[in-house]
């Protein structure tokens, strides 16, 4: 059985506050009853699994979403091989790990303890319920992603970071060489996803604002999230703490959770219209988002990225980010389409880079799964027939398993965000685990409460339908579309409540 998960984004809660253990508790609660099921053969027996392969798809540790890069002189996308910047990296890591033990001892004692433990068969292939349970061995293997791409850096200084989170993730990772971010990277990972008919990446590679062509190097999505969400931040709660009502302060802290992450003046604009700031310190306010904004546009990460590209990626993210830039109607619309045409995709599914995998095209693999846009997804791509062998072909995202802000659809210029929190699963099966069925997918969400979430000062927007009379529905009525019975039917002896 092979589990993958992705965009835990764990964070030393400097920025915003990561899961709580719960979710991890819920995780390996999952994990176990997967395991059984999985126990479960084609021909009907119950034979227990031995093996769970689980694969951390990218984004697991956040080490960019942190207050510690702006407080020093040093940034990842200066040369990364400098002491300095793996200091750097290492205190960030180590602040991450503290901050998350909790998490961090349940996911380790899934791999190192034998957490997981399910029934062992009795000779008719029954569980056996009332016996001890068996272990499952369990192989965790760590994949990055945009936001923990610096433990992909070679070197023996990042080798002793990774060490510590091999440690403390109970990881079956060599330490002393990058943890891959493709599969070509790891025979052994690699070796996994073929046994499973999986072909998985974090697909940062899609998304040219947060991957610049080599993932030792930093993108354009460090540069945003360090010296505009973060430093805004900063500004803000220095400069305006005192005169902002504690909910416009605590909104301003969601800004790192708005997806796609152009949106965050978007989510800004919405948190002043909808508060009793006054009218002058609003203006300040967005001066102040545009002259970091400025600030970000110049420099040499981001100047560099300045070419003939139709995309115009600088010209671009000004648009999008500058207030002073705002078109007077469909910001966010335009915002949307922009990044997406940038991403190769017509919405924000990346499913259409599935269809270009090498390991889609020659049918190696069954399932091609992706992360990075902490949006769950399963979309059939292909149904073959060759040689009395059918092949059902089907993309996925791993989902997140953070908070989420996504921008309401009733008018496009509407500034209103609706927060979840979310916890996605996916599960694939080798030969006739779980019945012969290929795949199994969990997501929950749970809605979010808070200031972000229900907090208004203003009346808010009369909706337009509310001015509205009311009209008689225009849609036949005809007859139900279920054939009653012609069995006679029982009088009702009893009320229903």
């Amino acid at each position: 059985m092979l589990v993958i998960v992705s965009d835990l984004h764990l964070n030393d809660k400097t920025t915003g506050s990561p899961l709580n253990r719960g979710a991890f508790q819920i995780f390996a609660e999952r994990l176990h009853e997967t395991a059984v099921r999985a126990s479960w053969r084609a021909d009907g027996g119950y034979r227990p699994i031995e093996q769970l392969d689980l694969v951390l798809l990218g984004d697991v540790l956040d080490l960019t979403g942190t207050t510690h890069w702006a407080s020093e002189d040093v940034r990842p996308w200066n040369d990364a091989s400098a002491p300095r910047v793996a200091d750097a990296v290492a205190s960030i890591v180590d602040d991450v790990l503290a901050q998350n033990r909790d998490a961090c001892e349940v996911l380790r004692a899934i791999s190192t303890d034998g957490a997981i433990r399910i029934p062992a068969a009795t000779q008719d292939g029954q569980p056996a319920y009332d016996a001890e349970g068996v272990p499952v061995a369990v192989r965790t293997v760590y994949m990055v992603g945009n936001h923990d791409w610096l433990l992909h850096l070679p070197g023996p200084r990042y080798d002793t970071i990774r060490q510590k989170v091999t440690h403390h993730l109970g990881l079956a990772n060599i330490y002393n060489a990058p943890f891959p971010h493709d599969p070509y990277e790891s025979d052994e990972l690699l070796a996994m996803m073929r046994k499973h008919r999986v072909f998985a990446r974090h697909g940062d590679i899609f998304d040219p604002i947060n991957f610049s062509e080599d993932r030792d190097n930093a993108s354009l999505g460090d540069a945003i999230v360090i010296e505009l969400l973060t430093r805004f931040n900063l500004v803000i709660e220095q400069h305006f703490g005192a005169e902002l009502p504690q909910p416009v302060l605590n909104g301003l802290r969601e800004l790192d959770h708005i997806r796609p992450i152009l949106l965050a003046p978007v989510w800004i604009e919405g948190l002043l219209e909808r508060s009793n700031v006054k009218p002058a310190a609003r203006k300040e306010i967005k001066r102040t988002w545009d002259r970091l904004a400025d600030e970000f546009l110049q420099l040499s990460l981001v100047q560099d990225q300045d070419s003939w590209s139709p995309f115009d990626i600088v010209d671009g993210l000004e648009r999008a980010l500058k207030f002073s830039k705002r078109l007077s109607l469909g910001w966010a619309g335009k915002v949307t389409s922009w990044l997406n045409s940038l991403r190769g995709s017509k919405s924000g599914s990346y499913f259409q880079h599935a269809l270009a995998e090498q390991d889609f095209r020659n049918r190696r693999a069954r399932n091609i799964v992706y992360g990075h846009t902490h949006h769950a997804e399963a979309i059939p791509l292909d149904a073959s027939y060759a040689d009395g062998y059918v092949l059902n072909q089907m993309y996925f995202n791993s989902g997140t398993w953070r908070r989420v802000l996504d921008q309401t659809r009733w008018m496009s210029s509407e500034h209103e965000f609706i927060p979840t929190e979310s916890l996605s699963i996916l599960s694939f099966f080798y030969g006739d685990e779980r019945g012969g069925r290929p795949f199994e997918t969990w997501t929950g969400m749970l809605a979010t409460v808070g200031d972000s979430a229900t907090h208004r000062v203003d009346a808010g927007r009369t909706p337009p339908a509310s001015e509205q009379p009311l009209s008689p529905s225009r849609v036949r009525v005809r007859a139900p579309h279920l054939r009653r019975s012609s069995a006679p039917t029982r009088p009702a002896t009893r009320e229903i409540y």
